[in-house]
């Protein structure tokens, strides 16, 4: 029987240690706050910050929400951002992704704090996750696979970790986080040949393309850490992952659900990367 990697259990655990790391901020009588950034009404949005909230909230972080009109323009946006990089009460800054499109990525990121940006919107942090400097914050979801393979003892040292994806904000970071402890790591995409074949060598796969269900039962070596990053919905409207998990469970000898498998942690990582600032910004 398969192990089935349940986020909850990992996000929990990781709760509980943060939840003590802030009593010794209440004992200073500092509040870590983190302020999400949203233009326009985005349903897709929702259900993320309304879980970041949440699990802010049950940790002891303070976390507001800026909701702009979807009609912003680009100076205003970045007078909001270069308020919130001013303001000492706000120690982590989260822009919701993407913007519309009369805002520019490409400006707005410059923008951001790196000492503030807890998702790894700055290009100062994305560079210090591709170079496997320290000190810097990696993206969420990326963060929290790492998280994952942690809790349940999965070293990824030695081990052939195949990625399905190469987005900057999953499959490339990610990519540089398993080097970084050690791992031999083939990043596949659209354009790669015998994907099948590929993804069949993987002690560790991780998928990360955002095609529902694609990862099929040709694609996973016997035994194999399956974890599918993946959000989808299927014909039916349920929420489905990238891996086809009724067919890999039978074969992968551990394998995160969708849902209740990474996603379930990111709300967490992004909790830990809030404390994690307020401690640089205090010197504590």
């Amino acid at each position: 029987m398969e192990k089935i990697l349940k986020g909850k259990e990992v996000a929990d655990a990781l709760k509980q240690r943060l939840k003590q790391e802030m009593e010794e901020f209440h004992k200073k009588n500092i509040t870590p706050n983190l302020t999400i950034v949203i233009v326009g009404d985005r349903p897709d949005s929702a259900a993320y910050i309304k879980g970041a909230v949440k699990r802010c909230s049950e940790i002891g972080i303070e976390c507001n929400v800026r909701e702009l009109p979807k009609d912003l323009g680009q100076d205003k946006f970045v007078d909001v951002i270069q308020k919130l990089n001013d303001d000492e009460k706000v120690n982590g800054i989260m822009i919701m992704r993407p913007l519309p499109p009369q805002i520019s990525e490409n400006v707005v990121k410059y923008e951001i704090y790196p000492a503030k940006d807890v998702d790894c919107f700055s290009p100062v942090n994305l560079s210090k996750v591709m170079s496997g400097e320290e000190g810097g914050f990696a993206p969420c979801t990326p963060s929290a696979v790492m998280e994952i393979l942690h809790h349940y003892g999965i070293d990824p040292r030695g081990k052939k970790a195949v990625i399905i994806g190469r987005s900057m904000v999953v499959g490339r970071p990610l990519a540089m986080m398993l080097l970084k402890e050690n791992a031999t790591i083939t990043v596949c995409h659209t354009k790669t040949l015998n994907l099948a074949e590929e993804a069949g060598r993987a002690e560790i796969l991780i998928a990360a393309a955002g095609k529902a269900k694609m990862v099929k039962r040709n694609m996973v070596k016997e035994g194999a850490v399956v974890i599918d990053v993946g959000i989808n919905f299927d014909e039916n409207g349920r929420m489905c992952g990238d891996v086809d998990f009724d067919e890999i469970s039978q074969v992968a000898g551990m394998i995160t659900p969708v849902p209740g498998g990474v996603g379930a942690v990111t709300s967490t990582i992004l909790a830990k990367h809030v404390i994690d600032a307020c401690k640089i910004q205090k010197n504590l």
